[in-house]
């Protein structure tokens, strides 16, 4: 498996050619790479975070999860690993950072493809397997505050270093804005000076080991918790210097920081998809389930993005899903191929494209 970096200027021509592009890099997407490479179809991926695991990773890295079959418990994290593990034979290449924004139907049939950042593929079947859309932090609601996204406003902590020594305001009351304040209290190099969690009640949302260790750095004087609304805000200058708040007694207070991390949740947008012409029920496209097809020929679409009768929004029904657009992909990728049903513990071929020593019958 591949990963090529972000481009920052279009790519040149002519664009990647590849019998299956599969939008979406979670763990359905990770295993639709799996399920066409049993048929012998390459796959490029494409993500518009910069990393693999999509939910898993975004949502519940560090969550245990229990209903992957043969599977007794694993975190999100550890899942997404061992999908990376299972489609290495194949050597899918990820294209990360980069969010689809067309899709066209070519002159020869296949689909023309481009991202974000100008990279273009020609694509004989598309794998629609973005989750619920691509997901975006949701923005602290403060008119004026975004003057400072990037410089003293974060959504992301992409070098917790860059905090040292400064006062540092982690805004939330979920597992993210829990972790960090955490992590920025208990680090041995590169501590801020001060870490205050803010959050609107006095209530917050985490795993149980979570809430005891932040009850404990909070009786020790390491993390200071501050309840209250921020309604606004004060500079310095050009600078972020304070936040106006309002407490839950309705009184007003400031809250001095050099740096304010809001991790208020992310908000999944459909985003371009709605845009390709496909059939849409409430924002999720629908396909055939015999097939996962959508309404354009050679484009299906798997996990939670995709809407047929019964639909269940699970990791272990998006698995079935990818299951079946594989077999129904091989057509259009070879007409002259028929999808035979095969199985991993017997079949040569299939122990030759995951490169696997067929066991002897002796």
């Amino acid at each position: 498996m591949t990963v090529s970096p972000s481009p920052g200027a279009p790519a040149a021509v002519p664009p990647i050619e590849t019998d299956a592009l599969i939008v979406g890099a979670g763990p359905v997407g990770l295993f639709q790479v799996f399920e066409l490479g049993l048929q012998d179809i390459r796959a490029h991926v494409v993500d518009s975070l910069p990393h693999v695991g999509g939910q898993c990773t975004e949502l519940y890295a560090d969550k245990p999860i229990y209903d992957i079959p043969g599977v007794p418990v694993c975190t999100g994290r550890e899942l997404v690993e061992r999908l990376q593990q299972q489609i290495a034979p194949f050597g899918a290449s990820l294209h990360l950072g980069q969010e689809v924004r067309s899709l066209e139907r070519a002159a020869d049939g296949r689909f023309d493809v481009a991202t974000s950042t100008g990279t273009r593929f020609l694509a004989r079947t598309v794998f629609v397997a973005g989750g619920v859309g691509s997901f975006q932090p949701k923005a602290l609601r403060l008119p004026g505050i975004e003057r400072f996204a990037d410089t003293q406003l974060f959504y992301r902590v992409a070098n917790a270093a860059a905090f040292a020594g400064r006062q540092v305001v982690v805004a939330g009351g979920g597992d993210s804005a829990l972790d960090w304040a955490i992590h920025f209290a208990t680090t041995e190099a590169a501590r801020p000076a001060r870490v205050t969690l803010l959050h609107r009640r006095d209530e917050f949302r985490a795993l149980p080991a979570t809430l005891r260790r932040l009850a404990e750095l909070r009786d020790a004087g390491a993390v200071e918790v501050v309840i209250g609304q921020p309604t606004g805000f004060e500079t310095d200058g050009e600078r972020l210097a304070r936040l106006v708040l309002m407490r839950p007694d309705g009184s007003s207070t400031t809250l001095a920081l050099d740096d304010l991390l809001v991790f208020h949740g992310l908000s999944p947008k459909l985003g371009p998809i709605a845009e390709w012409g496909l059939e849409l029920d409430h924002k999720l496209v629908t396909v055939n389930p015999a097939t996962f097809e959508t309404s354009t020929p050679g484009v299906f679409a798997v996990g939670d993005i995709c809407h047929y009768p019964g639909k269940r929004k699970l990791i272990l029904c998006g698995f079935h899903e990818a299951t079946l657009a594989a077999f129904a992909a091989v057509p259009y990728v070879d007409p002259e191929r028929r999808a035979l049903l095969q199985y991993t513990t017997s079949s040569p071929q299939l122990h030759r494209l995951l490169g696997v020593e067929t066991p002897s019958l002796d």
